[in-house]
């Protein structure tokens, strides 16, 4: 089978971008499957996608990098190629909340998200039982606020030798520290079983439920030092009414925090989620 390719690509926006870039891939006989484009009038920046396929013989992946980056030279423009048959090597972390890490791991052994997960990491051992079965590496990391630095430090160095690619928080109820997010940021995403802005804090589906809320929803996003006020990759909501308790409330929560946090990580291992300032560009 014939690979493909994703290119993304960030500039400042002016004439002749789309031009020039699918111009470039045609000129080399690359077959474009699918493009994306955005400009924004607010930030006056352009953004791009595209899937392609190398179609001539004799003409190699260095030779299109080559040409794009003469091209990407000519727009200042940011870029980033990829063979779609190289997964993303994700690590994902948790706490004792299972039903994030249990709907990724469905989905991985199902062939249903596209990455490979190199490790579970916990700050208790509750879950590996569930990283056994399926046969994944699991790190029992505790950690106390004495304790927090050697337990990044240990994290990192976990990161490191399995040549991970994204962290994903799946429930995971530590915040991390600034020095750890500078070094991985935007490589951390987080759910929040918010539909952010929303009720921070203890106990939020008691919260919603003392204020007689009509929806419940969630948040995924990339991790920064303003805590839970990353730039947004994926929000869902459910509707709810009177009758439903805190409890009831907490369960189509899980439901819902699930579906997000898979919905969101897949666009970022696709290469759909291009970074716009505090916001995001999602292409579908």
């Amino acid at each position: 089978m014939t690979p493909e390719y994703v290119l993304t690509m960030s500039c400042p926006d002016k004439a002749g971008i789309v031009a020039a870039t699918t111009g470039c891939l045609a000129e080399l006989n690359c077959f474009i499957t699918k493009t994306a484009h955005f400009a924004d009038s607010e930030t006056a920046q352009f953004f791009g996608r595209m899937v392609f396929r190398i179609d001539q013989r004799g003409v190699s992946v260095d030779d299109v990098h080559s040409a794009f980056q003469m091209v990407a030279d000519r727009f200042e423009m940011a870029w980033h190629m990829r063979n779609k048959a190289n997964n993303k090597r994700v690590l994902i972390m948790v706490s004792k909340a299972e039903h994030c890490l249990n709907d990724l791991l469905y989905r991985y052994r199902i062939g249903a998200i596209p990455m490979e997960v190199t490790a579970i990491v916990s700050n208790h051992p509750d879950l590996k039982p569930l990283a056994d079965w399926h046969d994944i590496p699991y790190y029992h990391l505790p950690v106390s606020k004495e304790t927090k630095q050697d337990q990044e430090a240990d994290l990192l160095k976990i990161i490191e030798d399995t040549d991970t690619d994204l962290v994903v928080l799946a429930r995971y109820m530590q915040i991390l520290t600034p020095g750890f997010i500078a070094k991985m940021f935007p490589r951390v995403i987080n759910i929040h079983h918010s539909f952010l802005p929303g009720f921070k804090g203890a106990k939020p589906y008691h919260q919603a439920h003392a204020r007689g809320v009509k929806i419940i929803g969630a948040t995924a996003h990339f991790v920064t030092e303003d805590l839970d006020e990353g730039p947004i990759i994926w929000q869902a909501v459910e509707q709810v009414d009177h009758t439903q308790t805190p409890d009831d409330l907490a369960a189509v929560g899980r439901d819902v925090e699930s579906q997000v946090l898979a919905r969101g990580l897949r666009a970022v291992l696709e290469d759909r989620v291009l970074l716009n300032g505090h916001r995001t560009i999602v292409f579908r």
